[in-house]
C-alpha cells in the first residue's frame, strides 16, 4: 500500500473510532432530556400501540407509541436479560 493510502486509511479509522467513543455520551444526554416515562405510564395516559418490531433473538422488542392529542411518537426499548437485576428492562424517549 502506498504511504498516502496507509495515512488516509489510518486517519479515517481514527476519525470512525472517536465519533463511535462520542455516540453512546451523546445519546445518554439526549435520552435524559427526552425521558417519557414507563410502558405503563404511557398505556394509563392515552398512548396506544402503533407498531413494533422484535430483536433477532427475542430478548428485546421495540414499541413504538402514537397519541392523538400529541405531535410526536414514544418509542420503547423493553427487555428481559438474566444478567441484569431487575431483569425486566425498559427505555422510553420521545421521537420528533
Amino acid at each position: 500500500m502506498h504511504r498516502k493510502s496507509q495515512t488516509f486509511v489510518t486517519r479515517s479509522l481514527a476519525l470512525s473510532a472517536a465519533m463511535l467513543l462520542a455516540m453512546p455520551l451523546a445519546m445518554a444526554e439526549s435520552a435524559t432530556e427526552e425521558s417519557a416515562g414507563s410502558i405503563e405510564q404511557l398505556l394509563k395516559s392515552g398512548w396506544e400501540v402503533a407498531g413494533y418490531a422484535s430483536n433477532s433473538d427475542s430478548r428485546s422488542t421495540f414499541i413504538l407509541f402514537k397519541n392523538p392529542q400529541q405531535s410526536h411518537l414514544v418509542q420503547c426499548l423493553a427487555g428481559y436479560d438474566v444478567t441484569r437485576t431487575p431483569r425486566v428492562f425498559e427505555n422510553c424517549y420521545r421521537q420528533r
